[in-house]
């Protein structure tokens, strides 16, 4: 997601007055302080094939500019290296289906083979990798990237592009019907399972690779008279369910192990519970976004309109009821120095903390707008409040957490494997409980404990002893 307009605002104005649809799950509680193990009852952890409960952190990584011959070109090894340094262990990588199969039924091979350098490169520094089927504004028929050409039916309805409103043109009628045709056509149905089949076949199996995004920010049609959270509930229950359930048998026809991620519509950023229905897979994670949309029009963080409050209280329903793990999939602003984004950052991140096994910021690259740093590699202003200590693999329970400390209960999983980003002077860890640290790896430490062990461990910067 980039900056949105003014005109998304007003679309989307009538969100805070909306009142909930009948049946609707009623909020959860009121959240725990941040740290707390039992922050967001009901919601699992991510965890791992020997059961080390995972966190996440990282960024995206994507190449929006370039295609065919060149595509995924900007994507480069320091990427990764940069990340790894930096203490993340997480990548969501964008793909394109219009570059995977640019003419019907015949898939790059040049674009898969870019693909898995990526991969190689991120295996080698550690960094799992979530693929995403990306799309923005459906795709090229409309100027954007995701669906191919071939793929988009209009049923000759209108579209008139919004150069300084890209966001707008979900809301012009070609662009709607586009969405309805992909998700009730039976022949686009199978082009677009056949497509994740050969992703998943050939990536599935290679070290780097955590899951499948399974489409980026989804849209619909809206029906005359419909309000925009009525709207989104109903495409979220009558299309996208469907669709994620047809696209996880797809996948699982050829790799059983990678977690599959579902998202919402972009409409939960306003506080709305998602309409989506179980997804029948036992390896499911609810991965929304977490955009404000006045901060995207380029408004500064308003601590007082209650709406981190708002977006924790409805992004949790989902995951509790279908007993799922969370991962946000994009979040962060692009004017992340206006006076309150300091506080918007510190807010931001210990939100995410109590709910989520993990997020994804936008966008890891070398810049300016939503850069996570600069030319030179240096964050830019606030971001650096992402890069913190944290357990990205705990071998037992968790008991309590926090960027400095955790505590838990030691199981037979292994080692519990710490997280610490690159600092002037490095880092001081102290255990207490049976435990004992062993020989690490540089921007890690690494713990084993006697089963059964209560640990705490403690993470400090250390002295600069020059």
């Amino acid at each position: 997601m980039r900056a949105l307009a003014p005109a998304l605002a007003l679309v989307l104005a009538a969100l805070t007055a909306a009142p909930p649809a009948a049946g609707a799950a009623p909020a959860p509680p009121v959240p725990a302080p941040a740290g707390s193990a039992a922050a967001a009852p009901g919601i699992p952890r991510l965890t791992d094939d020997r059961g080390r409960v995972l966190t996440l952190r990282g960024w995206n990584v994507e190449d929006k500019t370039h295609r065919g011959d060149a595509a995924l070109s900007a994507i480069t090894e320091r990427h990764f290296r940069d990340l790894r340094a930096q203490g993340f262990n997480f990548a969501r990588l964008l793909v394109f289906w219009d570059d995977l199969e640019p003419v019907r039924g015949r898939y790059s091979e040049a674009y898969l083979r870019k693909i898995e350098r990526i991969l190689d490169w991120a295996a080698r520094h550690r960094v799992r990798v979530l693929i995403d089927a990306h799309q923005d504004v459906f795709g090229p028929a409309f100027g954007h990237r995701g669906i191919p050409a071939w793929a988009t039916r209009t049923d000759g309805l209108p579209f008139t592009p919004h150069p300084d409103d890209w966001f707008a043109e979900y809301f012009e009628p070609a662009v709607q019907r586009a969405f309805t045709h992909l998700y009730e056509d039976e022949d686009l149905r199978r082009a677009q399972a056949r497509m994740w089949r050969v992703l998943a076949a050939r990536l599935g199996d290679h070290p780097a690779v955590f899951g499948y995004d399974l489409v980026n920010e989804p849209m619909g049609e809206l029906r005359p008279g419909e309000d925009l959270p009525a709207a989104a509930r109903r495409i979220e229950r009558e299309h996208l369910t469907p669709m994620y359930n047809r696209l996880a048998d797809a996948v699982r026809s050829v790799d059983d192990d990678s977690w599959l991620f579902v998202e919402p519509t972009p409409i939960v950023g306003e506080g709305v519970p998602t309409g989506l229905g179980r997804i029948e897979d036992p390896k499911v994670v609810y991965a929304p976004h977490f955009y404000n949309t006045a901060m995207e029009a380029g408004a500064d963080y308003d601590p007082s309109a209650g709406w981190i409050e708002a977006y924790e209280a409805a992004v949790t329903v989902y995951p509790a009821r279908y007993r799922v793990p969370v991962v946000v999939g994009e979040w962060g602003p692009l004017n992340n120095s206006l006076p309150h984004m300091g506080r918007f950052y510190r807010e931001a991140l210990a939100s995410l903390n109590r709910y989520s096994s993990g997020w994804a910021g936008y966008v890891w690259c070398y810049g300016g707008g939503y850069c996570a740093v600069d030319a030179t590699g240096a964050w830019r202003t606030n971001k650096e409040q992402t890069a913190a200590p944290y357990a990205e693999a705990v071998a037992g329970r968790v008991v309590e957490q926090s960027p400095y400390r955790l505590v838990y209960v030691a199981g037979r999983g292994g080692t519990t494997d710490i997280a610490l980003p690159r600092v002037p002077g490095g880092w001081r860890v102290t255990l207490e409980g049976r435990a004992r640290l062993l020989p690490g790896t540089p921007g890690r430490a690494r713990v084993v404990a006697v089963p059964g062990a209560r640990v705490t461990v403690t993470v400090a910067r250390a002295v600069n002893l020059r």
